[in-house]
């Protein structure tokens, strides 16, 4: 499918789960390009490199960034858009599958696929994490500028 198409429809859904979440009307555009956005760049980077945590993490770390940019534009708290823009990329299928393999004891294949449920899960947090921290020293620094002026 291409790209473009990925857009569309994570932007779609995006906007249903911010409608779920109860985001403010004037911010589900932004939730929903954060989400789009998130998405589009882990397709992209999954058919780059091999590696499902590492997409995760580069496009959780974008979420967050453009979380934190919609979140000063909108004036509104970064979780506004943060939480809509990762929903697209939870790994439910892979907690679906183990749990299913679990039942079926086939339980060589649930560790194999959990564990990488729990990297991918990792990974989002992680970027996430790291966007969050970095924007507070950066904020607190500001402040710690300002103060020390006068």
């Amino acid at each position: 499918m291409p790209l473009y198409l990925h857009f569309i429809y994570s932007f779609m859904a995006t906007i249903g789960f911010s409608i779920i979440f109860n985001v403010p009307k004037k911010s589900l555009f932004y939730a929903s390009i954060t989400g789009s956005i998130g998405w589009t760049l882990y397709i992209y980077m999954s058919n780059i490199t091999s590696s499902a945590p590492l997409s995760n993490f580069i496009s959780a770390t974008v979420i967050g960034i453009l979380g934190e940019i919609f979140a000063r534009i909108d004036k509104k708290p970064v979780t506004v858009f943060i939480i809509p823009g990762i929903v697209p990329l939870v790994p439910g299928y892979g907690m679906y599958l183990t749990m299913l393999n679990i039942i079926n004891n086939n339980f060589y294949k649930a560790a194999k696929i959990g564990s990488d449920t729990i990297f991918v899960a990792g990974a989002i947090a992680m970027g996430i994490i790291l966007v969050s921290s970095t924007a507070k020293v950066i904020k607190k620094r500001k402040i710690q500028n300002a103060a020390s002026k006068i």
